[in-house]
């Protein structure tokens, strides 16, 4: 069975990132390319040079799709705060665009922390990567601060990298790993 990817082309000049290095890079309006991921909101794409590069959900018209429609309403707490629930769905929507699994369930998420501060809630979250030396570190990082500050009430983000204990597939959810077909 083989899969079948989308071809589209690019409407107009787009940055967009690197796969697996994480680097921005100019692809011209014109250049021909395939959908082989939709996740999160944002679209892995192999270009006719074969290169992987990851097209934000903010520049899905660039290939002629739709963005994202907005997040619900997230979950509160009974005393009304920002619920963690609500900071884990929001994780769970944040891919690797080279896997198709979520964060949460790839076993990359290895802290949340809530608390109260002034201006509303400090959100610090600890996430790793599947190897050190993975180029796109800096580009889940930014996603996960960018999408997690979007949740009302959020006052500050601080994402913290670590490889300490290091990432392996057995931290990854039963579901991931079935989905992978790692079981």
């Amino acid at each position: 069975m083989s899969a079948r990817y989308e071809e589209i082309a690019f409407l107009r000049d787009t940055e967009v990132i690197l796969v697996p290095d994480g680097t921005p890079h100019p692809v011209q309006e014109g250049t021909i390319g395939w959908i082989t991921q939709v996740l999160g909101g944002n679209f892995t794409v192999q270009l006719t040079s074969g290169r992987l590069v990851r097209v934000a959900a903010a520049d899905a018209p660039a290939i002629g799709r739709e963005p994202p429609p907005p997040a619900p309403e997230p979950a509160r707490s009974a005393d009304g705060e920002l619920a963690p629930e609500a900071v884990w769905e929001v994780l769970r929507n944040c891919y690797d665009p080279e896997i198709p699994a979520n964060i949460v369930d790839l076993g990359l998420v290895y802290g949340l922390t809530l608390r109260r501060v002034e201006a509303g809630v400090a959100v610090e979250v600890q996430l790793t990567l599947t190897a050190p030396g993975c180029g796109m570190g800096q580009v889940l990082k930014d996603d996960v601060e960018a999408r997690v500050r979007e949740l009302p009430g959020v006052a500050e983000v601080q994402v913290e990298l670590t490889f300490d204990p290091p990432w392996s597939p057995d931290l990854m959810s039963e579901a991931a790993r079935l989905d992978l077909g790692m079981f």
